[in-house]
């Protein structure tokens, strides 16, 4: 089967051209990095199937950074067919530097200029049958976005992987010419292939190229002592890459036409970007961002219109839909409509099959509609919700806003020793902890890469966001305080300040370092395509279910088994639960977690907290199926609860345990903060340098959810703590900084 590698700059429509030739969901982002792995589908338009992997985008093929590394290795040693160079087509020049470098590998090329609608549209134009004639290699006008002439480049990639292909190279004005040709003939002599690029790398002393042809690299030695460039000395780096520069400046930048001559354009991108990346205002606007996504995922109050409209207007009294669309409070979020609808048909569901169970023992009844339906209804009834969220958010994606936080939160980071490059896996968190710690794998500092690691759990998945719900819906259904958007989007905020801080101390005490230099382009203000979202909010919907289907049905029958059996293999009513081999476990436990407000000092039924959290580390899901499956049975003998979303369970357990609702707020802090789900433990030991790191790790995610849930619960019911905790911190943070820059003048 053939193979062929699409290579680029970050940003340049690389992995978007890839989901638009195989069909893929793979993750499409407006970052350096998102592509850490290779990815591979099959292209199936073409008269034989063929084999495209997507490599991570590069800036060049030097050993700078991971994914330079991969790329460049994956070209070299498994040879692909042909090799699609995607090239921003905005960027012209900046772009073919790297392909220039690819140019001088012995493997079929194909030039996919993409964005040229972009380019169109501004007015600009690039003479594509000059600029193929000058690279000597086909190149094809595209527009990734909009699948425009994807197939044209796959039909001449077809074409020119049948016939070889020899590297030439641009440095041909320069004194290194007749070295670099010196080099290829002796490692032609060696046997290597691609000769003419190791010799250009070799003459460049890469590090990579040094190690492995250390007898050749004296040649580079004796022409040192014969030639020295005035403006670069003995730079060899620096004198290529200024060759490059100058051939595409001459040769290839002619082919580009702009209408405007200004190099910089007031273009409305960067129009944007002097009030969305202003140093003071960019924090506060990506703050108030968050808050409107948040808003119109978890309001019950739409644009706080509720005291403006009469109650009949909204809560359509009387009807079917009553309470759905809106209540007595507003209108009600397109995140709560749709958790509503799929509420109301689980509820129907389960008061159905329990219809059909009304003749039956009572155990087989309490097994299927508490055991099984009560776990996965409370935590599907939440699916609508994830998929709004995680909407909005791959649109701040692909509009390439997001990119923007990172180069804002650069100047922030730096000063406490970390790049805005580690601020991208942490973004990625928001949506799963395991391809977020994957990613890691771009950071080359390995302290960096530990300290992120173990943060990116603060930054809370979707899978943690049923038990942000549906605890701040039960503090609002139950204590009339607040609002769920405004608890839920105080939660997010509370993550990533824990991560932040947690970072600042990791990298001035235990794993002290300096930032290293991150570099990154801006990417365009691009329009999100209806497409691509659709494909990943299916994707996400699809692997939701799945998991509700396997993981935690498979959980919640095992909780109703232990809260129904005592140790003697004894069954249960609901009304003894309470000597369950369950419930035995959480009374044991139940002392440690006093200081977090949800020990001991909440009553006998308190254990359904302990072993609620103690499920959700095989998945975080599992907190509020854990709740809806023990709701009945805890609450039967006092209020009378249908079997519905999880906030009615919460609710139930509020009611039975006389919990408190700063307790609450401690205990959604501890399941975002404490160890992960099983996966991203396992995500997070892969990228751990040894065992040693991972096992701090472990230890670090339980201490830190300790301390933010036993501070919350304390500032929570005594308020005039904040200020005793607030200097504690600054104190510690000043101390850490006073150290850390103490041993730099030392040294």
């Amino acid at each position: 089967m053939l193979r062929f590698a699409l290579a680029g700059n970050p940003n340049s429509g690389k992995t978007t051209l890839f989901n638009g030739l195989t069909g893929s969901t793979a993750h499409v982002g407006n970052w350096p990095g998102v592509t850490v792995d290779k990815r591979e589908g099959l292209y199936k338009k073409s008269s034989e199937p063929i084999a495209v992997v997507d490599l991570p985008g590069i800036y060049s093929l030097s050993p700078y950074t991971p994914e330079e590394v991969i790329a460049r290795n994956y070209i070299l040693d498994e040879k692909p067919d042909c090799v699609i160079n995607i090239i921003d087509a905005t960027n012209l020049e900046r772009n073919l530097y790297l392909t220039t470098q690819i140019l001088e590998i012995d493997v079929p090329v194909v030039i996919a200029l993409n964005m040229m609608d972009a380019v169109e549209k501004r007015g600009d134009k690039i003479d594509v049958k000059e600029l193929e004639k000058r690279l000597n290699v086909p190149v094809v006008k595209i527009s990734a976005l909009k699948g425009e002439g994807i197939e044209v480049v796959m039909e001449r990639a077809l074409e020119v992987c049948k016939t070889k292909r020899t590297g030439v190279t641009v440095i041909e004005e320069t004194a290194l010419k007749h070295l670099i040709s010196d080099i290829k003939i002796a490692l032609e002599g060696q046997g290597v292939g691609n000769p003419l690029f190791h010799a250009v790398k070799l003459a460049e002393l890469d590090d990579l190229e040094v190690l492995m042809h250390k007898d050749t690299v004296n040649m580079v030695s004796e022409f040192k002592k014969q030639y020295e460039n005035p403006v670069f000395g003995d730079d060899y780096e620096a004198l290529v890459a200024d060759a490059r520069y100058k051939y595409i400046t001459k040769y290839f930048s002619p082919t580009l036409t702009r209408k405007s001559k200004e190099k910089f354009e007031n273009t409305p991108s960067n129009k944007a970007d002097k009030i969305l990346t202003h140093k003071i205002w960019g924090i506060p606007i990506f703050l108030g961002v968050l808050f409107l996504i948040f808003h119109l995922t978890f309001s019950e109050n739409l644009f706080f219109l509720g005291n403006l409209i009469p109650d009949d207007w909204t809560s359509l009294k009387g009807t079917a839909l009553e309470g759905v669309f809106a209540t007595g409070n507003g209108i009600n979020s397109p995140g709560v409509i749709l958790y509503n609808l799929v509420d109301a048909f689980t509820t129907f569901l389960s008061t159905t099959v329990e219809g059909w169970f009304a003749g039956n023992s009572t155990w087989v009844s309490g097994f299927v509609t508490n055991g099984v339906l009560g776990g996965v209804f409370s935590v599907l009834s939440f699916l609508p919700q994830i998929l709004v969220l995680f909407l909005f958010f791959s649109i701040l994606e692909d509009t390439g806003y997001m990119a923007r936080i990172a180069f804002i939160l650069d100047r922030l980071l730096k000063k406490f020793g970390l790049s805005g490059r580690a601020f991208l896996p942490m973004i990625m968190g928001f949506g799963c902890s395991v391809p977020a710690m994957i990613n890691t794998r771009t950071l080359a500092d390995e302290k960096e890469k530990i300290a992120t690691v173990r943060v990116i759990p603060f930054f809370s998945c979707g899978a943690k966001l049923p038990i942000l719900t549906a605890v701040a819906g039960g503090i609002v259904n139950y204590f009339g305080i607040l609002n769920v958007d405004l608890i839920t989007y105080g939660m997010y905020v509370i993550g990533i300040a824990v991560a932040l801080i947690s970072v600042i101390i990791m990298r001035s005490t235990t794993l002290k370092g300096d930032a290293p230099t991150f570099i990154m382009e801006l990417p365009s203000y691009h329009k999100p395509q209806f497409k691509s979202l659709m494909a990943l909010i299916w994707d996400k919907a699809k692997h939701f279910i799945k998991k509700a289907f396997t993981i935690i049905l498979a959980s919640t029958i095992v909780i109703w088994f232990l809260s129904h059996f005592s140790f003697s293999w004894q069954f249960l009513s609901d009304t003894q639960i309470d000597q369950s081999i369950l419930a035995s476990i959480g009374k044991l436990l139940q002392p440690i977690f006093t200081p977090l407000g949800f020990g001991s000092q909440i009553g006998s039924n308190g254990w359904v907290f302990i072993v609620a959290a103690i499920t959700g580390l095989i998945a975080k899901e599992n907190v509020i199926a854990t709740f809806g499956t023990l709701a009945l049975c805890i609450g039967s003998s006092i209020i009378d609860v249908e079997v519905d979303g999880g906030v009615a369970a919460v609710t139930t357990m509020i009611s039975n345990t006389g919990i408190s609702a700063a307790a609450l707020i401690a205990f959604i802090a501890f399941n975002m903060t404490t160890i992960p789900c099983f996966a991203a433990v396992a995500a997070a030991k892969g990228e751990m340098p040894n065992k040693k790191a991972f096992k701090g790790t472990l230890i670090f995610w339980i201490i830190t959810s300790y301390i933010l849930s036993s501070v919350i619960y304390l500032i929570g019911s005594w308020w005039w703590t904040s200020f005793i905790v607030l200097a504690v911190l600054v104190a510690f943070i000043f101390l850490a900084k006073k150290i850390k820059i103490t041993k730099k003048v030392k040294k």
